[in-house]
């Protein structure tokens, strides 16, 4: 039995032995490693943005959630408060269907809505504080609904209570939406809460 036991040493060391990852001397190449800093661009020059136009936030899509970055967009002095919410409006919109910047890409940014939308204010009847989108908000993917319900109702194109009046093009009922916490982190499998809205 004792020569047994012994003869099994020597096995079972070599057994373990072969568990390991053994070195080569082929050279692989699996790419970069990944980025450690997900989700946190390069901070710009506030000063220099803010001498642009009217700082904003917009929420770009990362990690399957919604993140806030910086933007501006530019507004003329002297517009009338109707008129101004339509431009920041527009404005945030072009932002968030823009490709964003090469260190937002790096940091795993992308965007959802596409180019081309654009918006205007109340129509004849409307609340006042209606924006109407050039694509129905139906028709919109829940990641692109929700990055402008997000962007819109914590911007100076709202009424400021983390919601927003929406409409399209036609005569579908206009919606109040509401920007929630559960939407920021699961844009995807979340839409945004709304409720119908009456004629002004």
């Amino acid at each position: 039995m004792r020569a047994r036991a012994l003869l099994a040493v020597p096995l079972l060391a070599g057994l373990l032995a072969g568990c390991g990852i053994r070195s080569t001397q082929v050279p692989t190449d699996f790419g970069a490693a990944p980025s450690r800093v997900q989700c946190s661009p390069a901070d710009p020059n506030v000063s220099t943005e803010a001498a642009r136009g009217l700082p904003v936030q917009v929420f770009l899509l990362c990690g399957e959630s919604l993140v806030a970055v910086d933007r501006t967009v530019r507004v003329p002095d002297g517009t009338a408060d109707s008129a101004r919410r339509v431009l920041v409006a527009q404005g945030l919109l072009d932002e968030l269907a823009a490709t964003p910047s090469s260190s937002e890409q790096e940091a795993g940014y992308t965007t959802d809505v596409r180019g081309g939308m654009t918006v205007d204010g109340p129509r004849h009847g409307d609340p006042e504080d209606t924006l109407r989108l050039s694509s129905p908000p139906a028709d919109l993917t829940s990641y692109a609904l929700a990055q402008i319900v997000c962007t819109f109702s914590d911007s100076a194109a709202a009424e400021g209570d983390g919601s927003v009046i929406l409409g399209g093009p036609g005569t579908d009922v206009l919606r109040r939406y509401e920007c929630t916490d559960d939407v920021r982190s699961r844009p995807g499998t979340l839409t945004p809460p709304s409720s119908e809205v009456g004629k002004g």
